[in-house]
């Protein structure tokens, strides 16, 4: 599903001297690429403060503690994501309050949203997921109108941009007031083990949060509110520190996978192709809306289970994301959801498959896979 070892040979001189200098000066943690790592990515997003952390969980839970969410506040969030999102809130003993999503854009329902805020509704919780950005524009609005937090979940979207109605253009995670990713390897901006990070403009809740990350001290022994321990290592950082200046060239390269994909599949009955925002299909060459953190098809006559079988004997990955919805879980089952409340998510999690999607797929990879699909779903 994605090349790891190709894209690390072009960067590999970079990182392997970096790493070779974090082993001689041995600054595992909180070393000199950790600070500068942070410095650069708070101008590549064009946002004020960034907070390194261990993973992309932990980065959604401590920016939920840095809002001083308390047991008992509902948070809204999507039904068709990964668990990771949902955890936190249960860790946290909040209340999740799961919703549908889009059939097209596979992004959380804003109508549905509205439908399950309450008087206890504390916060919402926007996944932008397989790498492009939910309805911004709406869910700011309603949530200024109901005195909401937004908590942006941008772990599969980091390098996405949002177009307001106005014309205005904002990077994925920096528009809510606080946002978190994940730099898991396989992301667009990937490390070589766990990392996170956590965003935001509000100058006394990254306060908070710097303090919640490090056991809650901001002086040493002094421990000012409850924290976690939940560090970026320094060897982490300069492997991002390589990538960061080539994550726009990334995204490039998926984007460009993702339109000889849309090509190869145009007017094929029961294959349908991702939605992108603003009408442009995700093809358009100055398009930044869709970083293709995955692309997700929808085989429509019932033969996707088939279809990953058939991979399986060609020797092509996918993936199934994701094959149970989330308030069928038996973790985070609830009286409270109510099947037809879920149609959309009850629908993608039989049609949806994920085709490899990375920087270095070549145009005979995208011929053999997409060859693939065609003759089967068709067969």
């Amino acid at each position: 599903m994605v090349d790891l070892k190709g894209q690390y040979h072009g960067i590999k001189e970079q990182v392997n001297t970096s790493i070779d200098a974090i082993l001689e000066s041995s600054a595992f943690i909180n070393g000199p690429d950790v600070k500068e790592f942070q410095k650069e990515l708070e101008e590549y997003l064009g946002v004020k403060h960034v907070i390194p952390c261990a993973n992309g969980t932990d980065a959604l839970q401590i920016a939920m503690m840095g809002l001083g969410l308390k047991p008992g506040d509902e948070v809204i969030t999507a039904d068709f994501t990964f668990a990771a999102t949902v955890e936190v809130i249960a860790l946290l003993q909040l209340t999740p309050v799961l919703v549908d999503v889009e059939p097209d854009t596979f992004n959380i329902d804003v109508a549905a949203i509205e439908r399950a805020i309450t008087p206890r509704t504390k916060a919402i919780v926007p996944v932008h997921l397989f790498g492009q950005c939910a309805n911004m524009d709406a869910i700011l609005e309603l949530a200024e109108k109901r005195s909401l937090y937004i908590i942006e979940d941008n772990a599969q979207a980091i390098g996405a941009s949002h177009t307001f109605k106005n014309g205005k253009k904002q990077k994925a995670g920096t528009m809510g007031h606080v946002g978190s990713t994940s730099f898991f390897p396989s992301k667009n901006l990937g490390c070589y083990g766990d990392g996170g990070a956590i965003f935001t403009n509000d100058d006394t809740l990254a306060h908070t949060i710097r303090g919640i990350v490090n056991h809650g001290m901001y002086e040493r022994y002094h421990h000012d509110v409850v924290g976690v321990n939940s560090r970026l290592d320094t060897l982490q950082a300069a492997v991002l520190r390589a990538k960061l200046p080539k994550l726009d060239e990334y995204c490039d390269a998926r984007r460009d996978a993702a339109r000889k994909f849309n090509k190869a599949f145009e007017g094929q009955e029961n294959i349908v192709t991702p939605k992108t925002v603003n009408g442009c299909a995700g093809i358009c060459d100055t398009c930044d809306c869709h970083v293709f953190h995955q692309y997700t098809l929808k085989i429509t006559n019932g033969k996707r289970d088939a279809l990953v079988e058939h991979f399986q004997e060609k020797g092509i990955p996918c993936g199934v994301y994701y094959p149970i919805p989330l308030h069928k879980q038996k973790a985070y089952l609830d009286d409270r959801y109510k099947e037809e409340n879920f149609i959309v998510t009850n629908q993608l999690i039989k049609e949806v498959i994920s085709l490899p999607m990375h920087t270095e797929l070549d145009d005979e990879q995208i011929n053999y896979i997409t060859s693939t699909v065609i003759g089967f779903v068709n067969g």
